[in-house]
């Protein structure tokens, strides 16, 4: 039966990186540091940089990272993680993801600015550009899904938009050792997550806190 599902990193003081517009930086200058566990791992090496040597680290970190890429069929994710917060007006622009995205099947781009052109690409991956009723965006996703998993990809106010309105099975949250002091609040307006999700709490050897809210 296919679950909605919700990736999201933080920090000890409870922010993920808030996104910068500059085509260099998009994720924000404290995604790095935010992130560097996963990035560490064999499956993010081999999935993302296409190193096939087996490099990269093992353990609790990559269990997850491993997790994060199965299982998945279909995604859906805001304007601004795909990049349209930048290039609003350019017809040319395909997003952050490069001519090959790491996704291999349809990613729903949630913005006012629909409707707008499919775009197929590379590996399998169309981005689909969707308005209206986020209820009515998952029930599409969930049929393109085809019995495996949507993921709520991001950024974090859309995957709290999802949690708010009890459209998420699986949270995972990935909290770094870190504090940042700024950035996008990850836990405002959940107020009770753990009244209707059971929760799991896990330590890695990097020192991430992975924790799960079930339901």
């Amino acid at each position: 039966m296919t679950r909605v599902r919700v990736d999201l990193f933080s920090s000890l003081d409870g922010y993920t990186a808030a996104p910068d517009p500059e085509a260099d930086n998009p994720m924000g200058e404290d995604w790095g540091p935010l992130t560097a566990a996963y990035a560490a791992t064999r499956t993010f090496r081999q999935k993302v940089f296409g190193d096939t040597s087996g490099a990269g680290t093992t353990g609790l970190d990559e269990s997850f990272a491993a997790s994060f890429f199965t299982g998945v069929g279909a995604e859906i994710m805001g304007a601004a993680m795909f990049g349209l917060h930048a290039y609003p007006d350019d017809p040319d622009w395909k997003g952050w993801w490069g001519d090959q995205p790491p996704f291999g099947y349809p990613v729903y781009v949630l913005t006012h600015s629909a409707p707008r052109p499919s775009i197929p690409m590379a590996g399998g991956t169309t981005f689909e550009f969707r308005t209206g009723a986020i209820e009515d965006v998952l029930a599409e996703a969930t049929i393109a899904a085809g019995g495996l998993d949507v993921r709520v990809g991001g950024g974090v106010r859309t995957a709290r938009e999802f949690l708010r309105a009890g459209l998420v099975d699986d949270l995972h949250v990935a909290i770094a050792p870190i504090v940042l002091g700024r950035g996008a609040p990850v836990w405002d307006d959940l107020r009770g997550l753990e009244s209707t999700h059971r929760v799991q709490t896990q330590v890695a050897e990097s020192g991430t806190i992975h924790v799960t809210f079930t339901r």
